[in-house]
């Protein structure tokens, strides 16, 4: 079995939606982060067999936006580029499907990661709205447009944002925020908890700005290119407990409690790491950041999609004959505070482990102090299609300063799926 390393990575600040990143397309956004990756490593891009690039919003006007992103960022056109869609954990598949390539021989050197504007999603009109609208298309005579015309009702003027639709399961009927306060009555996660939990989140960001930085580049934003974009702006500097507790439940406006402040935020980005064997890594005489040991995706009920990492850790952990107590450093993506929460109480729960994997005790407890360490989604925002290749990148630059020797990466997934990538480093 080859070992399949990451080279480095580079990622592009998050930006809240419709802000500063707003005129930039996912395709500008994954370029600018591979053509980095390339500058900052020194690889020839001729020898760059592959790119894939996870994106969930895929760009009307960029279709296989990762053979864009490949184009426009310089690698040759004989090289192969194709786009993955696994809802949250897009930028996981592109990572995990490189180091299956690689391990099959189809590849040697492979440029994986992920971007995701989500200030492009666009605005869907009804099926019967666009049927008005072909039909005033073919109309010739000025008369026929007129017919057609009088069809038109205020209702066939009303959009439906292409992002609500994306985070409603079409299975189970529910939104994204629904499954969380689904969680929250399963688990019993109080209101006080999920805000607390949001709180430090913004407070680890603003403590990491300078570690933060170290896996960015800087964007210089279009069209006069005169602002310069360094950091993540999601996070909110002078967030409170008060301020938390003053925010209505959004999913659930009577008995809920997840609301937009312990929630991740939507926001635009790019992500990309170097992949490849140690074998070639070594012949071309790069230092590792890092190695993917193994990774493992899962279903789960899709009303519970949150709990997928409980479900994805338990099983890579009981796979590898391994204990969370043998992990040094955990990274779970903060979709909503109360399903990293349920996730923490099922790893945690006799029975969960019971009835799920048959062991007779708990996979223990993730030390808080090991989670998460530099701010999570909800200070840093969640572009679906990157966020993946971002908490691989961000926990392996954080086992390196830590000297610290394996980590576990996690995230749950829309529709009901679980992923978890556990990555070592040689000491």
């Amino acid at each position: 079995m080859k070992k399949i390393v990451i080279v480095d990575g580079i990622r592009t600040p998050f930006v809240k939606s419709w802000t500063l990143f707003d005129a930039m397309s996912a395709q500008q956004l994954g370029a600018l982060c591979v053509r980095e990756l390339i500058e900052r490593t020194g690889i020839k891009p001729g020898l760059v067999d592959e790119v894939i690039i996870g994106c969930v919003g895929q760009p009307i006007d960029a279709a296989n936006v990762a053979r864009v992103v490949s184009l426009l960022a310089g690698i040759p056109k004989d090289k192969r580029a194709y786009t993955v869609h696994r809802n949250c954990a897009s930028g996981f598949e592109a990572v995990t499907s490189a180091a299956e390539k690689i391990q099959l021989g189809v590849d040697e050197i492979v440029i994986a990661g992920g971007t995701e504007s989500m200030s492009h999603a666009p605005l869907n009109f009804s099926k019967e709205s666009a049927a008005i609208f072909m039909e005033l298309g073919r109309a010739k005579t000025f008369p026929q447009k007129l017919s057609v015309l009088s069809k038109f009702r205020l209702k066939h003027f009303q959009p439906v944002a292409a992002l609500q639709l994306a985070l409603t399961d079409p299975v189970c009927g529910l939104n994204m925020g629904q499954t969380a306060e689904v969680l929250v009555k399963k688990w019993g996660i109080r209101r006080a908890e999920q805000d607390e939990f949001a709180l430090e989140s913004h407070q680890k960001v603003m403590a990491a700005r300078e570690r933060l930085r170290e896996e960015m580049m800087k964007v210089f934003v279009p069209p006069d290119y005169k602002k310069v974009v360094y950091d993540d702006t999601g996070v909110r500097e002078g967030q409170t407990m008060e301020a938390l507790a003053k925010l209505k439940p959004v999913f659930e406006k009577r008995s809920g409690s997840v609301t937009a402040g312990n929630s991740s935020q939507i926001t635009d980005g790019a992500c990309a790491l170097l992949v490849m064997d140690e074998a070639k890594a070594k012949s071309l005489g790069y230092e590792v950041l890092g190695t993917v040991r193994d990774y493992l995706y899962v279903g789960v009920e899709p009303s519970e999609m949150g709990i997928g990492p409980a479900y994805a850790i338990g099983g890579v952990l009981k796979r590898n004959q391994l204990r969370l107590k043998d992990i040094q450093l955990f990274e779970i993506n903060e979709a909503f505070a109360a399903q990293v929460l349920s996730c923490l109480k099922a790893l945690a729960c006799p029975k969960f482990a019971e009835e799920n994997f048959g062991m007779k005790e708990a996979f223990g407890e993730i030390p808080r102090d090991r989670l998460n360490v530099n701010g999570g989604a909800i200070a840093l925002g969640h572009p679906v299609g990157v966020s993946g290749a971002r908490l691989i990148l961000t926990c392996l630059k954080e086992m390196k300063r830590r000297g610290y020797a394996r980590g576990l990466v996690s995230l749950c997934v829309g529709g009901g799926q679980g992923g978890v990538v556990l990555l070592e480093r040689n000491l």
